[in-house]
């Protein structure tokens, strides 16, 4: 709305282009929380009751008990993001929504871990928010670049190191975009049906590891209060997982040809030259396999070095494996090495990332 304003837009065009942006969001953030919800919550699920010597962590409300703290790291953060964008080559404007809370209040729970309070406590907080609103996006700048084509954008997410380790790996040769499917398979090129067949898979998988493992399927999934059958909750969930694909995507593409736009009026009148760093999925779009390589690479390696890690003693601590980590960081890295390193960059990126997310 701001970035209409600034640039004299009608009345018309301003609240258009304001709502359009909200929806956009809201539809991005619907198709999110349909994968990572009504999709794939199955998996971990199935993870979890494959490895029962896993402890669930106890949970403190931060939220509740420091709202208020937060909140002020939340603008304190933004204001010194706009002021480094002002003032310094570092342009950038921190947009991604939930992570914009999300950092305070992973930084206000390690300054209340360490004993600080107050004052103390929302200076840490707001210094180290700022710090990672700032750098990082410039950081990922270059490789949205390689991956877009235009410098409009980048994005302000957690993706950042596994994209950077991801994007300097390897030489382009053969982008995973050009790989080639027989006519009778030309389907396989919608990232939905693509997506929806691996999770398919994924799903068919923990069944029988399940199964071999004395487990019922039907109790660890709770399908069977619901009076279904296996396929069924299969079918559906993997169904879910193409519908939230298709959603989100269409968000991404609403979210972008709206805000890239009315950002100008930002970047005229308050920061020259700055840019938006937007939420991950809006580089989806750009290499949809290599999304999907990132996801089956990563999930594979990051089991794997779960396995090796626990059977070698090397930590008491049982992780399970994130599907949805593996999905939007991972996926992300894979897109970027693949920018940069073709097919053997998305597929060693993704591999190489899959491990280090998992070790660490």
């Amino acid at each position: 709305m701001i970035g209409l304003i600034l640039q004299r837009k009608s009345v018309t065009e301003v609240v258009r282009g304001t709502v359009m942006t909200g929806v956009g969001f809201f539809v991005l953030s619907t198709g999110t929380s349909l994968i990572t919800g009504n999709s794939i919550d199955g998996i971990s699920a199935a993870c979890n009751s494959i490895m029962p010597q896993a402890v669930k962590s106890t949970t403190v409300n931060i939220s509740a008990e420091y709202g208020t703290e937060i909140g002020i790291v939340m603008i304190l953060a933004f204001a010194i993001n706009i002021l480094v964008a002002r003032f310094t080559k570092w342009k950038s404007i921190f947009l991604t929504g939930h992570m914009l809370y999300w950092f305070p209040l992973v930084f206000i729970a390690a300054g209340v871990d360490a004993g600080l309070s107050g004052i103390k406590l929302i200076a840490l907080a707001a210094v180290f928010t700022a710090l990672y609103m700032v750098v990082f996006p410039n950081l990922m700048r270059p490789f949205v670049k390689e991956v877009t084509g235009d410098d409009s954008f980048t994005i302000g997410h957690p993706t950042t190191c596994l994209s950077a380790i991801s994007g300097l790996i390897g030489n382009k040769r053969h982008s995973t975009e050009e790989l080639s499917f027989p006519k009778s398979l030309g389907f396989l090129r919608e990232i939905a049906i693509t997506g929806s067949f691996a999770i398919g898979v994924t799903y068919i998988v923990m069944y029988i590891i399940l199964v071999a493992n004395g487990q019922d399927p039907a109790v660890v999934w709770g399908y069977a209060e619901g009076k279904t059958g296996a396929f069924t909750y299969i079918f559906t969930h993997v169904i879910y997982f193409g519908v939230g694909i298709t959603i989100m995507l269409q968000g991404v593409r609403m979210l972008i040809a709206e805000i890239v736009p009315a950002f100008q009026g930002i970047a005229e009148k308050i920061v020259p030259d700055a840019i938006p760093a937007l939420d991950v999925p809006v580089i989806f779009p750009y290499a949809p396999n290599a999304l999907l390589i990132g996801l089956i690479v990563a999930m594979i390696t990051s089991i794997l070095t779960i396995l090796i890690t626990g059977s070698m003693g090397i930590s008491s601590t049982v992780v399970i494996p994130l599907i949805s980590t593996c999905f939007f960081e991972i996926g992300c890295a894979a897109i970027v090495g693949n920018a940069t390193g073709g097919v053997r960059g998305a597929v060693v990126g993704a591999a190489v990332c899959g491990v280090i997310l998992f070790a660490s």
